[in-house]
């Protein structure tokens, strides 16, 4: 297998953190958003849609969403569970995971990618340019405010997001709750539920990758 990554973006840390915790060690190579790798055509004729992370599977397919990562890698690798082990666990896996990559991983890009200049042309991942659109940097911003909201209502009465256990939800959510320092914004601190499991996950040795 092939691993895509970029060190200094988040999609790419999730997938980064589900390899450490499933104990694999992958070839990884490194492309650079910041210096327009991602848009090179030596990486997209591995990936045409110029978006990281990548899996390379040892049959020669090309996953180029973490989902699709992480559903391979668990079937391949199925212990540690980070996918559910009930039918129960699963469906509430998944749909944490879905809740913190659009309550929380998407507005945060929408605030980052429309609010900041260095993102001129470029507030979308992928091959085409659009113009930003600041209004959306303001309601991006509102919407991680009451994705933090969620979190900790949720978590006053749950150790992680799906549950008991701890699995890809949350690394999801920890991702991009870190993340969320690039537009300025941290847990709240009435928020100590969501502040004590970030700092449970925080301190797995993945979280440092």
């Amino acid at each position: 297998m092939i691993f895509y990554d970029c060190a200094t973006a988040p999609n790419p840390r999730r997938a980064r953190m589900f390899i450490a915790e499933k104990g694999l060690e992958i070839e990884t190579r490194q492309i650079s958003i910041a210096e327009g790798e991602q848009l090179s055509d030596a990486f997209r004729a591995v990936n045409p849609r110029a978006t990281i992370p990548v899996l390379v599977t040892d049959e020669g397919t090309i996953l180029t969403e973490n989902l699709g990562i992480a559903a391979y890698l668990e079937a391949q690798s199925p212990e540690p569970p980070l996918m559910g082990k009930t039918p129960d666990e699963k469906g509430r896996v998944l749909m944490w995971n879905a809740i913190a990559e659009q309550q929380g991983g998407m507005p945060i890009a929408e605030a980052l990618r429309n609010g900041h200049p260095a993102f001129k042309d470029r507030p979308i991942p992928g091959p085409e340019n659009y113009p930003q659109i600041p209004e959306l940097a303001q309601r991006g911003r509102d919407r991680v405010g009451a994705f933090f909201d969620l979190l900790e209502d949720h978590l006053q009465g749950s150790p992680f997001l799906a549950g008991e256990d701890f699995t890809l939800a949350d690394i999801t959510g920890f991702v991009f709750v870190d993340f969320a320092r690039v537009i300025k914004m941290r847990i709240p601190e009435t928020s100590t539920a969501t502040q004590a499991w970030f700092d449970r996950i925080k301190s797995r040795p993945s979280a440092s990758l």
